[in-house]
């Protein structure tokens, strides 16, 4: 599929050379046999490439010893931890297709799922046991299932062990011959998009889309091999797989596995990744976070010393954007106001030693992107799919905020008549799994994939997105309008707004369902002393009501009029990924939303009174 090119000054890293993602494995497990590879927080288990090599030798010929064949499909439903990876990887060199199961899915989702790749072997734990045997007494196909840890009542008679997978290998197996069998071309993994609507279609992707998806942002970020990176994401989900799973097998990364993401806060200064991936909310949280400790400073002098070093901060990075230089006063005060504030900062979240800082998979506000800027975090936003991976990325130093960056080397972008982007390169899928109706409709017959995003492109090339094409809100006057970008503005607004969805199509002005954040939401309670009151209780709180009347004005006052929240609902509802309203990764499931809360948003459009 072609061969990008790198840059003479980018590092040198012999697994990218490799053809199949089972040869960088080999390469890079013998390079570093004796280091780290993965870990869990406090050290708890800690293996080395030598010891992960090992599982993967025995967890392949395992799954040869149950009749897995290269090709066929192995369903992992596990937390983050480190037998994902073994399980993962030695499926991988047998020729097999791994994959990974949402574990917030239903037993119908799960149902369909399996039925659909036509896995017969899936590996779990504890914790999910009884619904994946749910599953396979339902008649999904699943000849075996096998748990990594032991169930609170012993594992079951017709449930094998982790360890009896490893050791049930056949004796005569040839694992140097299965990987090397193992051809570019042939499927890597399946990825099941997370619809908002409808069943989940299943992405296929290859050895080498995988292989040149790395190449392509190497060129771009220029990754130092050996370094750490946290897993902490949904494995089902292309980000952990791909900046997790796969960063690590091209560059001897050391993987922190962090099962619980609530830790996330709590790991990251243990950690202290060198690349660092988290999506818009985390960002969010951390943004409000810092805030909150600048607004709780009681010294004065601390007060005033914080105050004036954002102001540099902001002041630095308006120049850079601006594409001007920044003078050597301005340097000089930024070096006083990083040393003595941010510095610090950056410390006490436990991203201070990260070289490269991502952020993906839905929109942020850019004000959001200027505070981390600002403040020696240089985020660098990216824009993907499941199909392709990562298209486009801000490069390190010459990020444009608002944008998601040019495209990657080796993709070309073109847009549509309306707009939407359109994407083709090495990387892309090779198919939705058993749907050549919904392939072709995605990839044309010229190859382009259609994103279903619509965007602009600036004079240099960089991507800014509008919006979802099926999204996009056009009200009764016909006035176009992003309800994306709207519910990121209300987000940033307030700490007590977790989630936001903007209402509008064919209605006469924009109204808003408010959903409390959890943290944010206990934060108030406390500075209110209304001691552990719950979100039930506070959305019908007058302080709280009084509180979003401010932070919805002003997300208005950002906003053009037609834009504007004319009206919102606060529901007393905490909304989980994976539940009615958020699909595992956190995107707004909106016709789904829209059916549950007909009620509370026709109410917004009654007549006052």
């Amino acid at each position: 599929m072609g061969t990008i090119t790198m840059p003479r000054d980018v590092r040198a890293v012999a697994a990218l050379d490799a053809t199949t993602m089972c040869e960088a494995f080999q390469l890079t497990a013998t390079e570093r046999r004796d280091e780290v590879a993965l870990r869990t927080p406090g050290g708890g288990m800690v293996v080395t490439w030598a010891e992960y090599a090992g599982h993967v030798r025995r967890v392949a010929a395992g799954l040869a010893g149950l009749g897995v064949r290269p090709g066929d499909a192995v369903a992992i439903m596990l937390t983050n931890r480190p037998e994902f990876h073994f399980v993962d990887a030695g499926a991988m060199h047998l020729g097999a297709v791994p994959f990974s199961l949402y574990n917030t899915s239903s037993i119908d989702q799960l149902d369909y799922v399996v039925r659909n790749s036509g896995c017969r072997v899936v590996v779990t734990e504890a914790q999910f046991l009884d619904t994946v045997l749910a599953v396979q007494a339902n008649g999904a196909g699943l000849d075996t299932v096998a748990v990594v840890d032991t169930p609170a009542g012993g594992v079951p008679a017709a449930v094998m062990t982790f360890d009896e997978l490893e050791q049930g290998g056949d004796a005569d197996f040839d694992f140097e011959a299965a990987w090397r069998a193992v051809e570019p071309g042939d499927f890597l993994t399946l990825i099941y998009t997370s619809g908002t609507t409808g069943p989940p279609k299943c992405v296929q992707l290859s050895h080498d889309a995988i292989v040149n998806q790395w190449r392509s942002l190497h060129a771009v970020f220029n990754i130092r091999p050996g370094g750490r990176i946290l897993s902490w994401l949904p494995s089902a989900h292309i980000a952990d797989r791909l900046l997790g799973q796969y960063q690590q097998i091209m560059f001897g990364h050391t993987v922190t596995c962090l099962p619980n993401p609530r830790e996330l806060a709590a790991v990251l200064p243990e950690v202290r990744p060198t690349f660092w991936v988290a999506v818009p909310r985390i960002w969010e949280k951390f943004k409000a976070a810092v805030e909150a400790g600048f607004s709780a400073e009681s010294d004065p002098e601390r007060r005033a010393l914080v105050a004036r070093a954002l102001e540099t901060g902001m002041r630095k990075v308006r120049t850079e954007q601006a594409g001007e230089p920044v003078d050597a006063d301005l340097a000089a005060d930024y070096a006083v106001a990083d040393s003595a504030v941010f510095a610090p900062i950056r410390e006490r979240l436990g991203i201070d030693q990260a070289e490269i800082h991502i952020v993906g998979a839905s929109p942020i506000p850019p004000e959001v992107l200027e505070f981390f800027h600002a403040i020696g975090v240089p985020v660098c936003e990216v824009w993907g799919m499941s199909e392709l991976a990562i298209a486009t990325a801000n490069p390190p130093g010459r990020v444009k905020i608002g944008t998601v960056g040019p495209p990657l080397p080796g993709i070309a972008l073109r847009l549509a008549d309306d707009g939407e982007g359109l994407l083709r390169g090495p990387q892309t899928m090779s198919g939705y799994k058993d749907d050549p109706e919904r392939t072709a409709e995605t990839i044309d017959a010229e190859g382009w994939l259609h994103t279903g995003d619509v965007g602009e492109v600036d004079g240099d090339g960089y991507l800014r997105i509008v919006d979802r094409k099926k999204e996009l809100i056009i009200n009764s006057t016909g006035k176009n309008m992003s309800p994306a970008n709207i519910e990121a503005r209300l987000k940033t607004s307030s700490p007590l707004i977790g989630q936001a969805v903007c209402i509008g199509d064919a209605r006469p002005y924009n109204v808003a369902l408010l959903v409390l954040d959890p943290d944010g939401a206990a934060a108030y309670a406390r500075s209110a002393g209304l001691g552990d009151a719950n979100v039930a209780k506070l959305a019908d709180d007058p302080g709280v009501r009084a509180a979003l009347d401010e932070a919805v004005e002003l997300a208005n006052s950002h906003l053009s009029r037609a834009e504007h929240i004319r009206r919102f609902v606060v529901l007393g509802d905490e909304w989980l990924p994976g539940g009615d309203e958020l699909t595992p990764t956190s995107k707004l499931k909106r016709k789904p939303i829209a059916e549950k809360y007909v009620a509370q948003i026709e109410a917004l459009y009654a007549p006052p009174g």
